[in-house]
């Protein structure tokens, strides 16, 4: 089973729902496969999703199961906000991610010389701490793109990575939440999946469950590099995925 859970139908707000554009990305999931796919738009732009619109869908597609799930940016101070946020629609999952350090937009291409002004290490150490606390606040049922501070192929340099992710993982595994193995970094100057070899091996021996994840912005994206990882799972030790329904998990086996 194959499945694609973060998928942004509107892209960054360029796109809007409407049916045949929405058809593109169900249809792309089907040619490549894909049992589920999970429209997951960034919580800024929840306001454009059409609900209606995916509920239909959900009834007309029979081959492929539809998703509605919601991408949040957490920062410190944020739980209230979206608490409230959470509150307005029955989503079947939410993934919690941090883009922002302190209001620094650092996997964004316009602010990436942010890392040349910085101390890798301390970039490092904050990052892990903000992900820390975002697990602690029980807010999300997915962690999104776990490593995604590496985007640009900044290494820390003073401490092994496990220095790093080693609290965070164990908040993981008491919180029971699911880390999502999203292939967007294939397609970054990284070229890793997040997250990558090191951490995955870690997981599976965790037992911290897992889900597919490409982050589209555009139909093509869909499923593009889920199937490697899904490789990169099995060669860890993996033998299962989680799917959601309503905020309830259920494994189910991985193929590929």
């Amino acid at each position: 089973m194959l499945l694609d859970y973060h998928v942004h139908a509107v892209a960054h707000g360029e796109y809007q729902y409407n049916c045949p554009w929405i058809r593109k990305f169900i249809e792309t999931a089907r040619s490549r496969q894909l049992s589920e796919i999970g429209f997951t738009e960034h919580d800024e732009y929840a306001a454009k999703i059409d609900y209606r619109l995916l509920e239909t869908l959900r009834q007309e597609y029979d081959d492929i199961t539809i998703k509605i799930g919601l991408e949040v940016d957490y920062w410190e101070g944020r739980e209230k906000q979206i608490q409230q946020l959470l509150s307005s629609y029955p989503y079947d999952y939410i993934i919690g991610s941090i883009h922002y350090l302190d209001g620094w937009a650092f996997d964004h291409p316009d602010y990436r010389d942010g890392f040349e002004q910085k101390d890798i290490d301390q970039v490092y150490k904050r990052y892990f701490q903000l992900l820390g606390r975002m697990v602690d606040s029980g807010l999300f049922t997915i962690v999104g793109h776990f490593d995604l501070i590496k985007k640009w192929g900044h290494r820390p340099i003073g401490h092994r990575l496990n220095y790093y992710y080693d609290e965070v993982l164990n908040k993981i595994k008491k919180s029971d939440l699911c880390v999502e193995l999203n292939s967007a970094g294939l397609r970054k100057p990284v070229g890793e999946l997040y997250p990558g070899p090191e951490v995955l091996k870690v997981m599976a021996s965790m037992k911290i469950p897992i889900t597919l994840a490409s982050d589209a912005h555009h139909p093509s994206e869909v499923g593009e590099g889920v199937r490697e990882a899904a490789q990169a799972a099995w060669a860890a030790g993996y033998r299962e995925i989680a799917s959601w329904s309503r905020g309830k998990r259920v494994m189910v086996p991985l193929f590929f």
